[in-house]
């Protein structure tokens, strides 16, 4: 269409054309309509999600802090209580070790002085059995030695042992010493 085409047409391009306006208004208020009913809600309704989905990530960030927070504390406090524990079953470990000690010192020490006492009566039992044989010996010798010097034999058994531990009694009593013993017999 041609400029000559609108009766209305004035001369002056300032001046809107009436008809046009009127349409352009109308388009206008159908845009402004659809734009506040349709897209407006849309925008908002994605601008709340994305509101809620960022302070939502903000309150969870700061409940996860918080709970790692509390985490980290409980934590903490666990590994104060395990040190703690393990501090006391140290102390508890060598307080029984100590026990353990002394009474293996003291079971030692017992056998130790039994074993003693048992070596103690082996040795009196075999000085015994000595002193025994000895006297036995010595009897037999100064039977001998009698029978050379009485000229008599004097190896009858209950001759012998009488003499013997007559003899030998008269020692121990200290009737008779060894310096009486050795000098009688060089007086003969």
């Amino acid at each position: 269409m041609a400029v000559s085409d609108y009766p209305e047409y004035h001369a002056s391009p300032i001046v809107p054309y009436i008809p046009e306006l009127v349409v352009s208004i109308v388009f206008f208020l159908i845009f402004l309509w659809f734009v506040t009913k349709v897209i407006s809600p849309r925008l908002e309704k994605v601008y709340r999600e994305r509101t809620d989905a960022i302070e939502g990530g903000m309150q969870r960030a700061e409940q996860a802090e918080a709970e790692a927070a509390a985490a980290k504390k409980q934590y903490e406090d666990q590994l104060g209580e395990a040190r703690a524990e393990a501090a006391r079953i140290r102390e508890h470990a060598k307080e029984q070790g100590a026990q353990i000690i002394a009474e293996l010192r003291e079971q030692a020490n017992t056998e130790a002085a039994r074993i003693t006492e048992t070596a103690h009566k082996q040795i009196a039992a075999e000085r015994q059995q000595a002193m025994i044989a000895l006297r036995g010996e010595v009897g037999r010798l100064s039977t001998d030695l009698a029978s050379k010097i009485v000229g008599e034999s004097l190896h009858e058994e209950t001759r012998q042992r009488g003499i013997v531990d007559r003899f030998l009694a008269d020692l121990d009593s200290g009737a008779i010493t060894p310096e009486q013993v050795g000098s009688s017999g060089q007086g003969r």
